[in-house]
């Protein structure tokens, strides 16, 4: 798979997130393994860098009905900017549950996937995985031992994924009271973001104490979830205490954080909507996953408009 130079405008230090090696070409290993305590496999695609010392790990979980090889282009991305992007599959709320269902029953499969048992084993899947990457990478034996900074971890997903996300990364589930954190997760990025059905976001979120950045849409609008744009933008008022991020791509609909189009899509796909968010995902996992002060400066500077069109809304609040 190519990986494509994208070139952005370089600020403090010359730093540019868009910078790429034009001869990187994205290499990835799918593996699965079996969640003993659960009797569940969960199967994994990591893109890995060229690189074999210990680098960032970035999680994706992907949206209702997604796999493990969906939105390549931030896996190849992440992965040519030297982190270890790991993309997550969730059984019983991935592909499998729509592919061999006749066409018009397809809606009706995924959304009785799009349930709390889901939801819940989705949430589980994570602590999982980093519990799984930390026996590879102890294990002299495999490949990816060595290759991983499990200190430095950041957790992202859309749609559904970003459901899961932000219900291990600060969350309090507004059904319970109850708290999926996962203190290994150090930064996160949701892409289309939910909040809570109850609308108590504050009780939701006001006790995140990780830097989060959002990502949406003005037509981001899904069939399944009840979650409007309005509801999408609810959830950066309620972040308090910890660094947040907020960027509105005009006119991009739920499919953007995909490759390609969605059935039912309206509009036409926008190229430099994929610019943005791999620009501004880029700058923060190096900003706060590896410490880059001119990454920071980058983000909490003119920055991200120097890769955004004008209708395009962003607001930040760093702390």
């Amino acid at each position: 798979m190519a990986m494509l130079l994208l070139v952005g405008k370089a600020y403090a230090g010359g730093y540019d997130p868009l910078a790429v090696d034009p001869s990187f070409r994205a290499k990835y290993v799918d593996l699965s393994f079996h969640d003993a305590a659960r009797n569940r496999d969960i199967p994994l695609r990591i893109y890995l860098p060229t690189n074999t010392t210990p680098e960032p790990v970035v999680l994706f979980s992907h949206g209702l009905g997604g796999s493990r090889a969906g939105s390549v282009f931030l896996g190849e991305q992440w992965a040519a900017r030297g982190y270890v992007a790991v993309f997550v599959q969730h059984p019983g709320s991935d592909e499998v549950v729509w592919q061999d269902v006749p066409p018009l029953e397809r809606m009706q499969a995924l959304r009785q996937a799009a349930s709390l048992e889901n939801f819940l084993l989705r949430v589980q899947d994570i602590a999982a995985v980093l519990n799984q990457l930390e026996i590879w990478n102890a294990d002299k034996t495999n490949l990816l031992a060595g290759r991983m900074d499990l200190k430095a971890v950041g957790m992202s997903g859309h749609s559904f994924g970003a459901v899961t996300t932000e219900a291990v990364s600060g969350e309090t589930l507004p059904i319970t009271g109850k708290q999926f954190t996962d203190a290994r997760i150090k930064a996160a990025i949701a892409f289309s973001p939910s909040s809570p059905r109850d609308g108590n976001v504050d009780k939701a979120f006001g006790s995140v104490t990780i830097p989060w950045m959002l990502m949406t849409g003005t037509k981001d609008v899904a069939p399944i979830g009840d979650q409007d744009v309005e509801a999408r933008l609810k959830v950066y008022p309620a972040l308090h205490g910890a660094p947040k991020y907020e960027v509105v791509l005009f006119n991009a609909e739920h499919s953007v954080f995909t490759d390609r189009a969605l059935p039912g899509d309206h509009e036409p796909r926008n190229p430099n909507h994929h610019r943005v968010i791999l620009a501004l995902s880029t700058a923060f996992w190096d900003a706060y996953l590896r410490g880059d002060t001119n990454a920071l400066a980058w983000l909490n500077g003119a920055g991200p408009r120097s890769v955004m069109e004008t209708q395009d809304q962003w607001q930040i609040s760093s702390h």
